[in-house]
Protein backbone atom coordinates (compact mmCIF):
# COMPACT_ATOMS: atom_id res chain seq x y z
CA UNK A 1 0.00 0.00 0.00
CA UNK A 2 1.30 3.44 -0.91
CA UNK A 3 1.78 6.20 1.59
CA UNK A 4 -0.65 9.03 0.64
CA UNK A 5 1.80 11.65 1.94
CA UNK A 6 4.60 10.37 -0.28
CA UNK A 7 2.25 10.20 -3.26
CA UNK A 8 1.09 13.78 -2.70
CA UNK A 9 4.68 14.98 -2.27
CA UNK A 10 5.85 13.31 -5.49
CA UNK A 11 2.86 14.62 -7.44
CA UNK A 12 3.48 18.17 -6.20
CA UNK A 13 7.24 17.88 -6.80
CA UNK A 14 6.72 16.64 -10.36
CA UNK A 15 4.51 19.64 -11.09
CA UNK A 16 6.92 22.06 -9.43
CA UNK A 17 10.02 20.80 -11.24
CA UNK A 18 8.10 20.75 -14.55
CA UNK A 19 6.99 24.37 -14.18
CA UNK A 20 9.97 25.98 -12.48
CA UNK A 21 13.72 25.79 -12.62
CA UNK A 22 15.42 23.70 -9.97
CA UNK A 23 16.57 26.83 -8.15
CA UNK A 24 13.04 28.27 -8.04
CA UNK A 25 11.51 25.14 -6.46
CA UNK A 26 11.38 25.17 -2.66
CA UNK A 27 10.50 22.41 -0.24
CA UNK A 28 8.00 24.78 1.38
CA UNK A 29 6.30 25.36 -1.97
CA UNK A 30 6.15 21.63 -2.72
CA UNK A 31 4.85 21.00 0.81
CA UNK A 32 2.12 23.61 0.44
CA UNK A 33 0.99 22.11 -2.87
CA UNK A 34 1.06 18.61 -1.38
CA UNK A 35 -0.79 19.63 1.76
CA UNK A 36 2.01 18.42 4.02
CA UNK A 37 4.79 20.02 6.05
CA UNK A 38 8.27 20.66 4.67
CA UNK A 39 9.52 18.55 7.59
CA UNK A 40 7.64 15.55 6.20
CA UNK A 41 9.42 15.98 2.86
CA UNK A 42 12.76 16.08 4.66
CA UNK A 43 11.76 12.99 6.66
CA UNK A 44 10.87 11.02 3.51
CA UNK A 45 13.48 12.35 1.06
CA UNK A 46 16.14 14.18 3.06
CA UNK A 47 16.71 17.13 0.75
CA UNK A 48 15.51 18.97 -2.34
CA UNK A 49 18.25 17.26 -4.34
CA UNK A 50 17.10 13.80 -3.22
CA UNK A 51 13.48 14.73 -3.97
CA UNK A 52 14.49 15.85 -7.46
CA UNK A 53 16.37 12.57 -7.99
CA UNK A 54 13.20 10.68 -7.08
CA UNK A 55 11.16 12.80 -9.52
CA UNK A 56 13.74 12.18 -12.27
CA UNK A 57 13.86 8.42 -11.62
CA UNK A 58 11.98 6.23 -14.10
CA UNK A 59 13.30 2.86 -12.90
CA UNK A 60 10.00 1.89 -11.25
CA UNK A 61 8.10 2.80 -14.41
CA UNK A 62 10.44 0.69 -16.54
CA UNK A 63 10.14 -2.23 -14.16
CA UNK A 64 6.33 -2.08 -14.22
CA UNK A 65 6.11 -1.67 -18.00
CA UNK A 66 8.54 -4.48 -18.78
CA UNK A 67 7.13 -7.08 -16.37
CA UNK A 68 5.91 -9.45 -19.08
CA UNK A 69 7.43 -11.70 -21.72
CA UNK A 70 7.99 -10.12 -25.13
CA UNK A 71 5.07 -12.05 -26.65
CA UNK A 72 2.67 -10.11 -24.39
CA UNK A 73 4.70 -6.98 -23.76
CA UNK A 74 2.56 -4.62 -25.86
CA UNK A 75 -0.64 -5.69 -24.12
CA UNK A 76 1.02 -5.57 -20.71
CA UNK A 77 2.54 -2.11 -21.22
CA UNK A 78 -0.75 -0.59 -22.38
CA UNK A 79 -2.71 -2.21 -19.55
CA UNK A 80 -0.10 -1.01 -17.06
CA UNK A 81 -0.33 2.58 -18.36
CA UNK A 82 -4.13 2.61 -18.16
CA UNK A 83 -4.37 0.87 -14.80
CA UNK A 84 -1.65 2.96 -13.20
CA UNK A 85 -3.44 6.15 -14.25
CA UNK A 86 -6.73 4.87 -12.83
CA UNK A 87 -5.23 3.60 -9.59
CA UNK A 88 -2.93 6.56 -8.91
CA UNK A 89 -4.40 9.52 -10.78
CA UNK A 90 -0.97 9.97 -12.32
CA UNK A 91 1.06 8.74 -15.26
CA UNK A 92 4.23 6.68 -15.31
CA UNK A 93 6.01 8.56 -18.10
CA UNK A 94 4.42 11.88 -19.03
CA UNK A 95 6.65 13.95 -16.73
CA UNK A 96 9.42 13.57 -19.29
CA UNK A 97 7.33 15.63 -21.74
CA UNK A 98 7.53 18.59 -19.36
CA UNK A 99 11.31 18.24 -19.34
CA UNK A 100 11.54 19.40 -22.95
CA UNK A 101 12.71 22.90 -21.95
CA UNK A 102 16.17 24.18 -21.21
CA UNK A 103 18.09 23.62 -18.01
CA UNK A 104 20.36 21.02 -16.53
CA UNK A 105 17.61 19.53 -14.41
CA UNK A 106 15.35 19.02 -17.42
CA UNK A 107 18.23 17.43 -19.32
CA UNK A 108 18.76 15.11 -16.38
CA UNK A 109 15.11 14.00 -16.47
CA UNK A 110 15.36 13.32 -20.21
CA UNK A 111 18.63 11.43 -19.68
CA UNK A 112 17.09 9.25 -16.95
CA UNK A 113 14.13 8.53 -19.23
CA UNK A 114 16.44 7.43 -22.07
CA UNK A 115 18.68 5.41 -19.74
CA UNK A 116 15.98 3.76 -17.68
CA UNK A 117 13.03 3.35 -20.05
CA UNK A 118 14.10 3.54 -23.68
CA UNK A 119 17.29 1.54 -23.17
CA UNK A 120 15.40 -1.04 -21.11
CA UNK A 121 13.12 -1.60 -24.10
CA UNK A 122 16.14 -1.69 -26.45
CA UNK A 123 17.65 -4.43 -24.28
CA UNK A 124 14.48 -6.51 -24.60
CA UNK A 125 14.02 -6.18 -28.34
CA UNK A 126 15.64 -8.47 -30.86
CA UNK A 127 16.06 -8.11 -34.57
CA UNK A 128 16.80 -5.12 -36.74
CA UNK A 129 16.37 -1.48 -35.69
CA UNK A 130 15.92 -2.29 -31.99
CA UNK A 131 16.83 1.27 -30.94
CA UNK A 132 14.37 2.84 -33.37
CA UNK A 133 11.62 0.39 -32.45
CA UNK A 134 12.19 1.00 -28.71
CA UNK A 135 11.98 4.76 -29.26
CA UNK A 136 8.74 4.28 -31.19
CA UNK A 137 7.29 2.02 -28.47
CA UNK A 138 8.06 4.56 -25.75
CA UNK A 139 6.73 7.33 -27.99
CA UNK A 140 3.42 5.50 -28.34
CA UNK A 141 3.25 4.92 -24.59
CA UNK A 142 3.96 8.62 -24.00
CA UNK A 143 1.17 9.49 -26.42
CA UNK A 144 -1.26 7.25 -24.56
CA UNK A 145 -0.21 8.73 -21.24
CA UNK A 146 -0.51 12.28 -22.54
CA UNK A 147 -3.97 11.60 -23.99
CA UNK A 148 -5.17 10.25 -20.64
CA UNK A 149 -3.58 13.16 -18.75
CA UNK A 150 -5.06 15.83 -21.02
CA UNK A 151 -8.63 14.54 -21.27
CA UNK A 152 -9.33 13.08 -17.85
CA UNK A 153 -13.00 12.44 -18.64
CA UNK A 154 -12.69 11.63 -22.33
CA UNK A 155 -13.16 8.34 -24.14
CA UNK A 156 -9.70 6.93 -23.34
CA UNK A 157 -10.00 7.80 -19.66
CA UNK A 158 -13.47 6.30 -19.33
CA UNK A 159 -13.19 3.31 -21.68
CA UNK A 160 -13.00 -0.22 -20.42
CA UNK A 161 -9.27 -0.96 -20.04
CA UNK A 162 -9.69 -4.14 -22.10
CA UNK A 163 -11.05 -2.08 -25.01
CA UNK A 164 -8.07 0.29 -24.85
CA UNK A 165 -5.66 -2.65 -24.74
CA UNK A 166 -7.41 -4.39 -27.63
CA UNK A 167 -7.21 -1.32 -29.86
CA UNK A 168 -3.85 0.18 -28.84
CA UNK A 169 -1.60 -2.76 -27.94
CA UNK A 170 -1.34 -4.37 -31.41
CA UNK A 171 0.54 -1.35 -32.80
CA UNK A 172 3.01 -1.50 -29.95
CA UNK A 173 3.32 -5.27 -30.17
CA UNK A 174 4.12 -4.99 -33.89
CA UNK A 175 7.15 -2.92 -32.94
CA UNK A 176 8.22 -5.37 -30.24
CA UNK A 177 8.03 -8.51 -32.36
CA UNK A 178 8.29 -7.44 -36.00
Amino acid sequence: MTDPGRTAILRAARKAFARESYDAVTLRGVAADAGVSAALIVKHYGSKEALFEKVADFSEAAQLLLAAPNERLGEHAVRTMVQYRRDNGADLLVRVVFAAGKGDERAQIREHFRDQVVRAFVARLTGPDAELRAALVTGQLLGLGAAMAIDKTGPIATADPDAVVELYAPGIQALITP
